[in-house]
């Protein structure tokens, strides 16, 4: 399959683009509007500010071109800031705009808990069942880096607690966010990672 991580100049890309090729896929890191196009699968990370990711994917004209790649089905993944940005907008960065994918704006960590949250965390599955999140019972713990997060809706499908609820992975039909970092998250990130390129590829149910 042709997997396509959104080159925009955006942090270290380059560990999401080996995290896949460690499950077998050659993925590549591009910001080309063509190739990301063509792409059997795109995959959005993210870190730093959220504001300064909006400008960098607003500058580089890949907004609509993102937006096309999801109305048109083809399997999707935004990881930590990448993820938040698929919401309308960030508390971080007021006035930004998200790309709207899911309703609600990203929020602030509870101020009764150090943040960021930087530490390995439990995944608290939210529905009865997707096969996204299917380890072969093997604890979720992933790795998470963050200081905002987006709310809990009807598209979240794991939580983790940290002063509170917290929105750690959603789903909406092919469209993917993970709040916490698959790459820095040893086996069982990898295992994610895997279940979205098995699902991608229609070796595994999307549900």
């Amino acid at each position: 399959m042709k997997l396509a991580v959104v080159d925009y100049g955006i942090g270290n890309l380059r560990s999401a683009e080996k995290a896949f090729e460690a499950v077998g896929v050659d993925a590549l890191l591009t910001g080309d509007h063509a190739t990301l196009t063509a792409a059997d699968a795109v995959v959005l990370p993210g870190v730093g500010a959220f504001g300064r990711c909006v400008e960098e994917l607003d500058a580089r004209g890949l907004r609509s071109v993102l937006g096309a790649i999801i109305d048109a089905g083809v399997p999707f993944l935004g990881i930590c800031v990448g993820f938040q940005l698929l919401y309308e907008g960030s508390a971080e960065s007021p006035g930004a705009r998200g790309l709207g994918v899911f309703s609600g704006q990203v929020g602030e960590l509870s101020s009764s808990v150090k943040v960021p949250q930087m530490q390995w965390n439990e995944l608290a599955p939210t529905v009865a069942k997707t096969s996204l999140l299917e380890l072969s019972g093997r604890a979720p713990w992933v790795y998470f880096v963050h200081s905002f997060a987006p709310p809990v809706g009807i598209e979240t499908v794991a939580t983790c607690s940290y002063g509170g609820t917290v929105a750690a992975m959603a789903q909406r039909d092919r469209v993917v966010g993970m709040q916490f970092h698959p790459e820095k998250s040893g086996p069982i990130g990898l295992a994610l990672l895997k279940n979205f390129v098995d699902a991608a590829q229609g070796a595994l149910s999307w549900s």
